[in-house]
């Protein structure tokens, strides 16, 4: 019997993921990328990508990964783009996908037929066309920039010109100038901070509310042993919406600070609307003065900006920072009408299925709060699991009560969250970690951020080196308070040895 044959759409982390776990279900998996090489939006020379040469992750590199490879020792804790993209190709060698990726196919259309799915493409030899039993849409959240109406944006006259956050190739290009950024997330913060740390000129940042910003690390513990965790997630569930948010608040002003406080707006005072991001300087560049934050644009007039309360700055370039749309312009109308795509959302159950089109599936097209690495993972889990008859692929009464859910729950307004997100696709994969009598493992998990050797302890794919793994970053990385109290539990010193 021959194996079923997957068209999978990009080759980033997601479709990188999935062509892992299908090929170990037993399918053949093929990735079409439009692109010379794999990677998305790891690999900088890929024109969809909006990396730019210095960019470091915001996320550390134990949640910034796949769970079959680990980073080389000399990488720092919050690895370069380019180690990113070294750890994608480690993942494609070990687990011999080389030949699954079909690079420089410009995929035109994706179109159901009787019993599978066509893939139309261009490559070097022209138009192409081929059918395949079943395909997985994997082309990422961050490719159409949104761009805000801003009355005069058009006519910016600054030498600098007006460019998007996903097209900031060349910081150095900006150096000394007054730039005035828009928006108030991490990509944002992020090109803000680098230019009032690189040059001279004075920097603004515009946007429509001041959000809770979190650093990556407090006191050498990174952001993800605080926010990240499996404890988290699980007491969430059980929390009334009152006491999460509360929790977060006070969270948020004990280790971030209330961001009025270093001389930025405060945030909404209903923490339901204030909204949280990370930026590593961001809170300390305000305090220094050395980022000017205003409110949001109201008009833009040749190189002068006018912000809404009226004040008005000479600007020689503008960054948009606001976000994406979604882009699926591959997709046949039918199957676009079926999912009801809009520029922000797409009607799927658990992020995934849809009843009325049977053996696709769709990857990471959520807006998320946290690394994504993790969550492909699980979610290439569930799919590949499920499509081989040893996962908990729903009914159709269940697919069609997701879609509703996606509706009713609004699965695409704002943020999700990452630890809440890997949970949910490892329900339904099976791979949610159980401890056993491992003592030690019972203590740490719990307080350990969630990452892919979480759920890789136990069940289908199970590695014996995942609970050595989590163990040993505990010990590295956990508040020193938290290791001394789980060290004298299990008679060991604060590095986890055993005591003589």
């Amino acid at each position: 019997m021959s194996k079923e044959r997957v068209a999978i759409i990009g080759a980033g982390m997601a479709g990188i993921a999935a062509a892992r776990y299908l090929k170990s279900e037993g399918f053949e998996p093929v990735v079409f990328e439009s692109h010379a090489d794999l990677g998305g939006q790891w690999n900088r020379d890929n024109p969809h990508s909006g990396v730019w040469p210095t960019m470091r992750t915001n996320t550390a590199s134990f949640c910034t990964k796949l769970s079959d490879v680990k980073y080389p020792d000399d990488v720092s804790i919050f690895p370069r783009n380019g180690e990113v993209l070294d750890m994608m190709r480690a993942m494609v060698a070990r687990n011999r996908l080389e030949d699954c990726f079909r690079f420089g196919t410009e995929v035109t259309e994706l179109a159901r037929e009787a019993d599978g799915y066509s893939v139309r493409w261009t490559d070097a030899e022209g138009a192409q066309e081929e059918r395949f039993d079943r395909a997985i849409v994997a082309t990422g959240r961050f490719i159409l920039p949104e761009i805000p109406d801003v009355p005069g944006l058009d006519g910016f006259t600054g030498k600098g010109g007006v460019l998007h956050s996903h097209r900031y190739k060349d910081p150095f290009a900006l150096r000394d100038m007054n730039i005035v950024v828009l928006g108030g997330s991490i990509s944002s913060m992020e090109v803000a901070s680098d230019q009032s740390m690189m040059g001279m000129g004075r920097v603004y940042m515009s946007q429509r509310r001041q959000r809770y910003v979190m650093p990556k690390m407090m006191a050498g513990v990174p952001l993800e042993y605080y926010a990240f965790t499996l404890e988290g997630v699980l007491a969430a569930e059980t929390a009334t919406e009152e006491e999460l948010l509360a929790g977060a608040k006070e969270f948020l002003e004990l280790q971030g600070g209330n961001p009025a406080r270093y001389g930025a707006p405060a945030p909404h005072s209903d923490m339901a609307k204030a909204g949280v991001t990370g930026s590593q300087h961001y809170l300390n560049l305000v305090a220094e003065d050395r980022i000017d934050v205003r409110p949001w644009v109201s008009r833009v007039e040749g190189d002068r900006v006018t912000f809404e309360d009226g004040s008005t700055v000479q600007a020689d370039a503008i960054v948009i920072g606001t976000g994406f749309d979604l882009h699926l312009p591959f997709l046949s109308d039918e199957i676009e009408s079926t999912i009801n795509l809009t520029r922000k959302s797409l009607d799927l159950c658990e992020f995934t299925f849809h009843p009325d089109l049977p053996k696709l599936a769709f990857m990471g097209l959520w807006a998320q709060l946290g690394p994504y690495p993790v969550v492909l993972e699980q979610q290439a889990r569930w799919i590949a699991y499920s499509w081989a008859g040893r996962g908990t692929m729903p009914s159709e009464e269940g697919l069609r009560a997701g879609v509703a859910a996606c509706r009713s729950e609004g699965h695409h307004d704002g943020y999700r969250e990452q630890h809440e997100m890997a949970v949910r696709f490892a329900r339904l994969a099976g791979t949610m970690p159980e401890t056993g009598d491992d003592a030690e493992l019972a203590l740490i998990l719990p307080k350990s951020p969630i990452m892919g050797e979480t759920f890789r302890i136990s069940g289908p794919d199970a590695d014996p080196g995942a609970a050595e793994w989590i163990k040993s970053l505990f010990w590295t990385y956990a508040d020193i308070p938290l290791k001394r109290d789980f060290a004298k539990k299990l008679g060991r010193d604060e590095t986890g040895r055993a005591l003589p």
